[in-house]
Parts: structure tokens; C-alpha cells; sequence
């Protein structure tokens, strides 16, 4: 566990790791050594041998001397290195599900991530200020006076030897019981977290069905079974404590029965004996408080682990040799995708995009419209083709050149709590004022202002819960204008729109397409219409190809769901007697 630790330490802190080592093995050594020498100390004042009391007093006070030096050094090295491997750790921890794929992510991702960067790292920072001394003077101390009392008696140094293994099973065993519950509890812990996070985004909805008993009902019940994970993690350490205790202070016996009989015997003095047994339970001592703090090592031991196994998940794979295109022309060759398990939500989808022109993906749901999309940002990674850009595999682009050469539009727009100017600048953090009213006048945002009560300095709250869909919705056009991408890919970005916020969204789609080549995924006629090629997609396979006109005139597949839209856009509400309602 150390080891995998100090792998952790950040690069302008490993310099420190050696000090801190050799402070915290002087330290525990220096312990030990103060321990073993009671022996003769005790011994001499038990014989009235105060000239030689006097010298062995000085070699322990000299020995405290130590440890005081080194335990404080050690303390005050550990905490910096602990802090620092927090903050540390946070950034790197960030910056890698940063660079996971997204199919990595899952409903269970938001809870998980948050207790591994932020319980995960305090656990660490905890380990290294308060949890590592323990473990090593519980291991140095008893190894030091076990080795100092070959000087005085090899049997006893030999029992204390012999003790080791035992310890050391009944150690194991313990743990192993431990860790098994901890998993438990991390996982309810998970969950918790997870519903915490669901039960306060979802808000608008569990109120607007009065279900709001149903998410407190869910919330409830994995707070309730994080309690009992909780409990059941603290029954399952005692078993394991109370027998290390007992093992701990039973080894005590042998060794006091063995000065005992050697007293007995003559083969040692009584004043010897009377500070043998004073040493063995200073022996003991170490291996107490460590059991006592073993419930917070496996916790430590626990999150060190998971943190491992975060950082071991794979990236989305960068090439050692990156091709930068020369075109944006996009090409989707043979594409086959699924999301796990045995179903393909694309099989051998082929089609080019020509550059400078825009292709609508249309299809029913389900057919994996929005999953072509995200393949072309490389969101994932194909299972079998390849999509190309400018004739280079997206596999052959370092990851930043692409997305710098991609804007991306998604149905759902997220927006942090900043004002609305920093929201739209998120596009190309650099950009001037001047360019972002500028997008912003081109998407229509500037008629958002109006009404704000600081005006471009209005925070929008988290998700821009001040803000409605079709407002948010321009704000994240006017973030693809500021980027100026040569491709943009939208994803029903007019989808659930009213009429003005659609007629402005559409505007700010027209002015983004201008020279650029779009792969938009819509459902409104009005986009689908002005597309140079329309690519039908069905049951994850291209159906049909070609311009709206050519498809209409094919009576195809595509003209049925043509119709069906047309038909659908007239419909409305009537009364019972047949009016309009």
C-alpha cells in the first residue's frame, strides 16, 4: 500500500518522500531503542547500580531526544505531502475523466466520481498526517526491541520472533473480513450520492407529476441502506479488532511466563526479569495502537484503490505520430457500433459529406442518429470502419485538434452559474467582448438581455435554471459561432421549440453553416428540408440517400416519415363539437 501511495506524491514533492522515510524509520526506531534500553536501565536501579543508571538514563533521553526531532519532521513533511498529494490528485483526477471516453459514463458516474476526488483524497491526505507513522512503528518498534534484546537474552528476543506470524495471520484475516464490508459500503455510498444528485436536478419534474414522494421514497431508501452499509462495516471490524486485541495481549503471556521461568531458574537476575517484562509490554504496545486504528488504514486502503482504478481506466487513445487534415470533407466508411453487450446500434453505415455542406440524419428513434454524431466528435471510438476527416482517420488526430476543429450542438445545453457573457465566451474563452455580442446578436441572445436584471452580467444558475429551453438553446448557437469550427454537428437543436425561440435558433443554425460542413440530426421540417443530402437511417443501417427532393420522388422510406411529419404539423386541438380549441 506504501508504495502504490508514494507512486501517487506529485513530481516537486518526491524529493520530500526520502526525507519523510528516513524521519519516519528514525522515529520508529529511536522508540524502539528507548524501549529496550529500560532493561538495563531498570536493572541497574533495581541493583543500586545508580553510576549506571545515570549513563543508560542519558542513551534514553537521547533517544527521546530523537524521537521528539523525528516525529515532529515526519509530521510536518507528511502533512505537506498530503496536501499536496490532495490538490494534486483533485487536478489529475479531473483532467482523466476529462479525457475518458463517454462511454465510460454512466448513471452511477457523478456519485462515484465525487466521493473518489473528494472522500478518496482526504482519506489519502489523512493516511499520509496521521495513519502511515502507526503502521510503521507498529512493524519497526517491535523489530527494533526484538533485535536490541539479543544483547540481553537471545530466548526472549527469539519469543518475541516467533510471535510475528501469528500477528500477523490474525492481522490478515481481520482486514480481509473488513474489506469485504467496506465494498458494500462504498457502493451504498455511491448510490447515495447518486440519488442526492437526482433527486435535486430532478426537481421540475417529480413536481410537475406530484412525485416528489416517489424521488424523496428513492433518496430515502439509499440513505437508509448507506446507513446499514455504514453499520454493517462497523460489526464486521470487530471481530477482527477484539481477536488482534486478544492475540495482541495474549503473546504478552508466553513471553512474561518465559522471563518468569528464566528468573526461576537463576539463569537471569530478578532486577533483569523485572525489566524484561517491563520491556515485552512496551513490545506489545505498538501492535495495540495499530489495531486500534486498523478500521481507518483498510478505509485508507479502500480509497487508494479506487483512486487507482480510476487512473488505470483507460483514455480515449492519442496517436504517437498525429495527422492533421487538410480538408473537412467527412467520410463515414463501414461504421459499426454498439454500447456493449451483443446488439449493434450501427452496422456498416457508409456516406461522405462532402466539405462546405450540410447532411440531415433522419431516421425514427432509436435508430442511431444521435450515436453517428457523437462517433464523429469521438465521443467513442468505432468498433469496426472508420469516419474521416479531411481523409484521416479520427484514430490518427490528437484529440485537441479535433474538437478544435468541431463544434458541437447538442439537444440538451448545459450552462454553468456564470453571467451570460462568460457563458457564450465558454465557445473560445479568449474572444473580445466585441465578439461575443456579435454572435450573440447573430443567435438572438441580445433579445434575452432585455429582460435580465443585470443585463449581460446576469448569472443564468446552475444548468441556466434562470433562462428558458429555446433561450438556452441560442445561447449554445451563439458558443458554436464564437468557435468558429470549420464542422458543426447538431443534434435536434430546434426540438421542442417554441415558435420564436425556434424561428431564432434556425437563424443562428443558417448564419453557423455558412462554409462550414454541418451534420445536423433533426426532426423539424424546417431543417430537414434546406439539407444538401438526407440520410435515412433505420434500425442502425443507411435505408436511403439523396436530396429531399430525390427521396420524396422515390416514395421511399423517407417520404412515409416526410408525410407523417407534414400530417403531424397540422394537427391541433379541437373541442367536442368539432372547433378548434
Amino acid at each position: 500500500m506504501i508504495k502504490q501511495l508514494l507512486r501517487l506524491v506529485p513530481q516537486n514533492h518526491q524529493s520530500s518522500v526520502p526525507v519523510y522515510m528516513v524521519m519516519l524509520i528514525v522515529y520508529a526506531v529511536a522508540q524502539g531503542v528507548a524501549f529496550a534500553l529500560l532493561a538495563p536501565t531498570l536493572e541497574a536501579i533495581l541493583i543500586d547500580d545508580l553510576d549506571g543508571a545515570r549513563r543508560w538514563l542519558m542513551l534514553i533521553l537521547s533517544a527521546i531526544i530523537v524521537v521528539g526531532i523525528a516525529g515532529y519532521a515526519q509530521s510536518l513533511i507528511g502533512l505537506r505531502i498530503g496536501l499536496a498529494l490532495s490538490q494534486d490528485l483533485q487536478l489529475r483526477l479531473g483532467d482523466h475523466l476529462n479525457a475518458l471516453p463517454l462511454g465510460w459514463f454512466g448513471s452511477t458516474t457523478a456519485g462515484m466520481a465525487s466521493r473518489v476526488i473528494v472522500g478518496g483524497t482526504q482519506e489519502l491526505v489523512s493516511l499520509f498526517a496521521h495513519l502511515i507513522a502507526p503502521i510503521v512503528t507498529a512493524i519497526l518498534i517491535p523489530v527494533t526491541v526484538a533485535i536490541a534484546m539479543i544483547f540481553v537474552d537471545w530466548r526472549i528476543s527469539v519469543a518475541m520472533v516467533a510471535s510475528a506470524p501469528i500477528l500477523y495471520l490474525v492481522q490478515r484475516w481481520g482486514s480481509n473480513l473488513y474489506a469485504r464490508s467496506t465494498e458494500g459500503q462504498y457502493r451504498a455510498g455511491v448510490e447515495a450520492n447518486t440519488r442526492t444528485i437526482e433527486y435535486a436536478y430532478v426537481q421540475p419534474v417529480l413536481r410537475a407529476f406530484d412525485a416528489d414522494g416517489l424521488g424523496s421514497r428513492a433518496l430515502k431508501e439509499a440513505i437508509g441502506e448507506q446507513r446499514s452499509a455504514n453499520l454493517r462495516a462497523i460489526w464486521s471490524s470487530v471481530p477482527g479488532l477484539v481477536l488482534f486485541s486478544f492475540v495482541v495481549q495474549l503473546t504478552l503471556i508466553p513471553l512474561v511466563w518465559l522471563v518468569i521461568t528464566l528468573a526461576t531458574r537463576g539463569e537471569v537476575s530478578v532486577p533483569l526479569a523485572v525489566a524484561l517484562i517491563v520491556v515485552c509490554t512496551r513490545f506489545v504496545e505498538p501492535l495495540n495502537q495499530a489495531a486500534e486504528m486498523g478500521s481507518s488504514i483498510r478505509r485508507a486502503q479502500g480509497a487508494l484503490r479506487r483512486i487507482n482504478t480510476l487512473l488505470n481506466t483507460s483514455p480515449v487513445m492519442e496517436p504517437d505520430h498525429p495527422v492533421d487534415p487538410s480538408g473537412t470533407n467527412m467520410e463515414f466508411v463501414d461504421v459499426t457500433f454498439g454500447y456493449g453487450g451483443d446488439k449493434l446500434v450501427l452496422d456498416r453505415v457508409s456516406f461522405t459529406i462532402p466539405s462546405g455542406t450540410t447532411t440531415a440524419i433522419v431516421g425514427p428513434s432509436g435508430s442511431g442518429k444521435t450515436t453517428l454524431l457523437r462517433l464523429a466528435a469521438r465521443f467513442y471510438d468505432v468498433e469496426g470502419g472508420c469516419i474521416q476527416l479531411g481523409d484521416v482517420d479520427l484514430r490518427a488526430m490528437a484529440s485537441a485538434d479535433l474538437l478544435a476543429k468541431v463544434s458541437v450542438v447538442f439537444q440538451d445545453v448545459y450552462l454553468f452559474d456564470l453571467s451570460l457573457l462568460e457563458n457564450i465566451r465558454v465557445g473560445r474563452p479568449g474572444a473580445s467582448d466585441e465578439d461575443v455580442f456579435r454572435v450573440a446578436k447573430a443567435a438572438m441572445v441580445d433579445e434575452i438581455v432585455a429582460r435580465l436584471p443585470d443585463g449581460w452580467e446576469t448569472r443564468v444558475g446552475e444548468g441556466g435554471t434562470s433562462l428558458s429551453g429555446g433561450e438556452r438553446q441560442r445561447v449554445s448557437i451563439a458558443r458554436a459561432m464564437l468557435k468558429n469550427a470549420p464542422v458543426v454537428l447538431l443534434d435536434e437543436a430546434t426540438s421542442g421549440l417554441d415558435p420564436q425561440n425556434e424561428i431564432a435558433v434556425v437563424r443562428g443554425i443558417r448564419e453557423l453553416s455558412v462554409g462550414t460542413t454541418v451534420l445536423v440530426v433533426a426532426h423539424r421540417l424546417s431543417t430537414i428540408q434546406h439539407a444538401d443530402q438526407i440520410v435515412f437511417v433505420e434500425n442502425g443501417q443507411v435505408i436511403e440517400l439523396g436530396t429531399h427532393e430525390q427521396l420524396l420522388d422515390a416514395g421511399g422510406r423517407y417520404a412515409s416519415f416526410w408525410h407523417e411529419r407534414k400530417r403531424a404539423a397540422g394537427w391541433r386541438l379541437t373541442d367536442r363539437d368539432g372547433g378548434a380549441a
